[in-house]
């Protein structure tokens, strides 16, 4: 049973796709594959949203691959979906359509690095540990981590956050300039290696989060950051969801900078000691990572226990040594995993939220209460240092009537978000499952100026048609 997609684009025709495969072919070779395996392992996805695999895929190498496809497809009105490692929640992937996916896996080397002004230049394929590991030796990172290892064009496209935003911002903020493939296959360039500019619109936050709507994303210029000279990981059990939130508040609100700081409720705590065997206190935890000199985090850390204390906070632990900092981390990254464990064969969606960090524990707890009414079993983790956290609902997809109560349980997160000021989707971006939604977050007016823009930028509706603007 899969959930229903509300914005379905039309195919192209028989003949005009036909066409479009013969001239991909001419120019690609044995890089345009056609083979049903690698059109669907092109369309997966981790949620009930159903599969839409594309006609093709073409492995591209190169910006011209990109600009070739894209005219091709363009002269065919034959849709095109970027692809990066396939890590997205709400469908981005899937070809609506049908149409043509361009992999951009191959496109994975570092331009440049400059690490003097803390920025480098990156294809859009690389993904984030394998970058990281190519920095290393420089003494720089990029910060931004979702958890997967996912591509960097994908996590750009998809304004993706994860467990350090709350200390380093998302993509949004980190993104100085790109180049982009447009419609016609030329390319924009949106912006310089300047850390801030006011010449005319900004373009590059304009394709930050488009989700490959407006055009492909071929060349990424990022901000790097200083490896702290000390990082500290600590975990500290609560009473209370709403306790552990309220130390988060505290702990933001009196300056501390903490790096990450990561809400289990007690059933996820469960999950993560079962599959990564460990063995926490089954109650409400917080994970916290600090960064700094061997002062700071030890500062850093000693306030924050002072105010864990207040707010009802049990033991708290804390820890320089890389290998346990990497066993608690792995285990947080590893959280989905353990969900699926807890019941075998039954179908997982991770979907996220976001409110204002005043109302996140009230957020958080009636979701609870939801979940106990509607008899479902979701373990939450949430980034809520900036009021973002996630459930993992567990159904068999074969039961009607639990799959039902799962799509009302979600329905009514996303209201109970929006109604205390938030948002529907914190970082997993709106793709397929959430069009529903943006209307009654951004209003009738907002999503007009959303439509005219994808009607200037990509009038043949060819890039990733069917994704984040609901069906007029």
């Amino acid at each position: 049973m899969a959930t229903t997609i509300t914005n379905h684009p039309k195919r192209p025709e028989p003949q005009a796709l036909a066409g479009a495969v013969e001239a991909l072919a001419a120019r690609f070779g044995n890089r345009l594959i056609t083979s049903q395996a690698v059109r669907d392992q092109h369309a997966h996805t981790t949620t009930w949203l159903k599969s839409q695999p594309p006609d093709a895929v073409v492995m591209a190498q190169e910006t011209a691959d990109i600009q070739d496809v894209v005219r091709i497809c363009a002269r065919h009105s034959v849709p095109v979906i970027a692809f990066g490692a396939g890590t997205s929640l709400e469908g981005q992937v899937n070809a609506a359509a049908g149409g043509i996916c361009i992999d951009l896996r191959d496109m994975n080397r570092v331009l440049a690095v400059h690490p003097e002004d803390l920025d480098c230049v990156i294809q859009p394929g690389i993904t984030r540990k394998t970058l990281n590991e190519h920095l290393r030796d420089q003494g720089v990172f990029f910060p931004i981590d979702p958890g997967a290892d996912a591509s960097l064009g994908g996590m750009a496209s998809t304004r993706a956050s994860g467990t350090n935003a709350v200390r380093y911002g998302t993509m949004r903020e980190n993104v100085l300039a790109l180049k982009v493939v447009r419609g016609d296959g030329e390319i924009i360039t949106t912006g310089t290696r300047a850390k801030k500019s006011s010449a005319g619109y900004d373009l590059t936050h304009l394709f930050v989060g488009a989700e490959g709507t407006l055009g492909i994303i071929s060349e990424l210029t990022i901000k790097l950051r200083g490896i702290p000279e000390t990082i500290a990981a600590a975990a500290c059990s609560f009473e209370t969801v709403r306790g552990a939130c309220q130390a988060t508040i505290l702990a933001i609100q009196t300056g501390i900078p903490v790096a990450r700081i990561e809400l289990l409720n007690a059933e996820q705590v469960r999950a993560c000691n079962s599959y990564s065997k460990l063995s926490l206190p089954e109650t409400p935890l917080l994970l916290l990572e600090f960064h700094g000199s061997e002062n700071d985090v030890a500062e850093q850390s000693k306030n924050f226990a002072e105010i864990a204390g207040e707010c009802g906070g049990g033991d708290f632990t804390w820890t320089t040594r890389p290998e346990d900092r990497t066993k608690l981390w792995q285990a947080r990254h590893d959280a989905y995993w353990s969900v699926k464990a807890l019941r075998p064969g039954a179908g997982v969606v991770a979907t996220d939220v976001c409110v204002p960090i005043s109302r996140l524990a009230d957020c958080v707890t009636e979701t609870e209460e939801d979940l106990k009414r509607l008899r479902l079993q979701s373990p939450i983790v949430g980034h809520v240092g900036d009021g973002n956290f996630h459930c993992s609902l567990l159904c068999d997809v074969d039961d009607a009537d639990e799959m039902a109560r799962g799509e009302d349980f979600m329905h009514r997160l996303v209201e109970r978000a929006q109604a205390m000021g938030g948002t529907c989707t914190g970082e997993h971006g709106i793709g397929q499952g959430k069009q529903k939604y943006l209307e009654a977050e951004l209003g009738p007016e907002a999503i007009e100026t959303m439509r005219a823009l994808k009607q200037a930028l990509d009038p043949q509706n060819i890039f990733n048609p069917g994704k984040i603007v609901p069906a007029a």
